[in-house]
C-alpha cells in the first residue's frame, strides 16, 4: 500500500490531520504521522519506507531524502520551500512541491495587522498615525502581495507594486500602480511590504542603499524570510534615520541590538507567524495531500519547484 508520511515537528491542527487522512483514505493510501519529534534521526527513520512526505517547517535535508528508498514526492505545506534540499531531491528523482496561495490570506492579514499595531504605537495610549492616505509598496506581487494590496486599499492606502516577473498591465488590473524598478518602489512609498522568496539572488538584497531611498516615516514590513535582509544595512539605516521602523514575523539575528537601541521602532512576532491561523493550517495540509494524490495518480506536477 502507498504510504504518505506527515512529518511535523509543529503539528497540524487536528482538523487538518483529519482532512489529510480523508484524502489519503479515499485514494487507498496509508497515512503515517510523525509529530512533535525532537531528533532528526526520527525523521530519517520514518521516511525510509514511504512514498510521499508532507512537511511544514521541517528540514528535508539530503540525508532525509537519501533515506527515503521509495520516496517520490515531498510537499511543503506552505509557500516557502527553502527547507527542502532541491538539489538532493532532483538527484534522487524526487519531486518537490509547495502549496502556493493556501496561506496567503493569513500572511496578508498579519502584514496589515502589524502595520496598524506599530503605527498606533503598540496601543500604548499615545497618539499614533493612520494608514489612510499613505503609500504602500508591494515588493513581489504574487498571491500574498495581491491580497496585501486588496486589504490595504480598504484602509484607503495608495498601493504600488514591483514585480519583474509579472506584466505591468496584469498588476494594474488589481487597481495597483505598477512601477518600473525596485528603486522607484522604495523611493515612492512610506510602507513597503516585502514578499520575495529567499534564494541566491535575493539574500541580503534589501540593503542600506535601497532602504535609504524610502521617504520620511519609512516602515519596512517583512513577512518573507529574514535572509533577504542585509542586517548590517538594517542597523545602519536605524542608526542614520530616527524615523525608520521595521516589522517582521521572524526576528532578525540582530534583534537584541535593535531592542536595546530603538524602542518603539520595531515589532517582531515570537516565531514565524504568517501561516499561523486555523484556516491556513487546514488549507495547506489538505492541499498538500491532494497534490500528492494528483501526482501519484495522474503525474500532475503543477506545483513542482525543482
Amino acid at each position: 500500500m502507498t504510504k504518505i508520511l506527515v512529518a511535523t515537528e509543529k503539528p497540524f491542527a487536528p482538523a487538518a490531520v483529519d482532512g489529510i487522512r480523508k484524502v489519503c483514505e479515499e485514494a487507498g493510501y496509508e497515512l503515517v504521522l510523525l509529530e512533535k519529534y525532537t531528533d532528526q534521526a526520527d525523521l530519517i527513520k520514518a521516511v525510509e519506507d514511504v512514498d510521499a512526505m508532507i512537511i511544514r517547517s521541517d528540514k528535508a535535508t539530503k540525508e532525509v531524502i537519501d533515506a527515503g528508498q521509495n520516496l517520490k514526492i515531498i510537499v511543503r505545506a506552505g509557500a516557502g520551500y527553502d527547507n527542502i534540499d532541491l538539489q538532493a531531491a532532483t538527484a534522487k528523482n524526487v519531486v518537490a512541491m509547495n502549496t502556493p496561495g493556501q496561506n496567503s490570506n493569513a500572511v496578508a492579514e498579519l502584514a496589515l495587522g502589524m502595520m496598524v499595531y506599530l503605527a498606533r504605537n503598540q496601543y500604548n495610549g499615545t497618539a499614533g498615525r493612520e494608514l489612510k492616505g499613505k503609500k504602500l509598496g508591494i515588493h513581489a506581487f504574487g498571491h500574498v502581495g495581491q491580497l496585501v494590496g486588496e486589504i490595504a486599499k480598504g484602509f484607503g492606502m495608495e498601493v504600488y507594486a514591483f514585480d519583474p516577473f509579472i506584466a505591468k498591465e496584469k498588476i494594474e488590473k488589481f487597481g495597483v500602480k505598477a512601477v518600473d524598478t525596485v528603486e522607484e518602489l522604495y523611493s515612492t512609498c512610506q510602507y513597503v511590504s516585502l514578499n520575495i522568496p529567499s534564494n541566491e539572488k535575493t539574500k541580503k538584497s534589501i540593503n542600506f542603499g535601497l532602504l535609504s531611498l524610502m521617504p520620511e516615516g519609512a516602515t519596512l514590513v517583512n513577512t518573507a524570510r529574514k535572509e533577504v535582509i542585509d542586517e548590517d544595512g538594517l542597523l545602519a539605516i536605524y542608526n542614520e534615520r530616527n524615523d525608520f521602523k521595521y516589522i517582521s514575523d521572524i526576528a532578525p539575528d540582530c534583534k537584541s541590538e535593535i531592542e536595546s537601541k530603538y524602542e518603539g521602532r520595531y515589532f517582531f512576532t515570537p516565531k514565524k507567524m504568517g501561516a499561523q491561523t486555523a484556516e491556513a493550517n487546514i488549507n495547506a495540509g489538505i492541499a498538500a495531500a491532494r497534490q500528492i494524490v494528483n501526482f501519484l495518480e495522474k503525474g500532475d506536477i503543477t506545483f513542482k519547484v525543482n
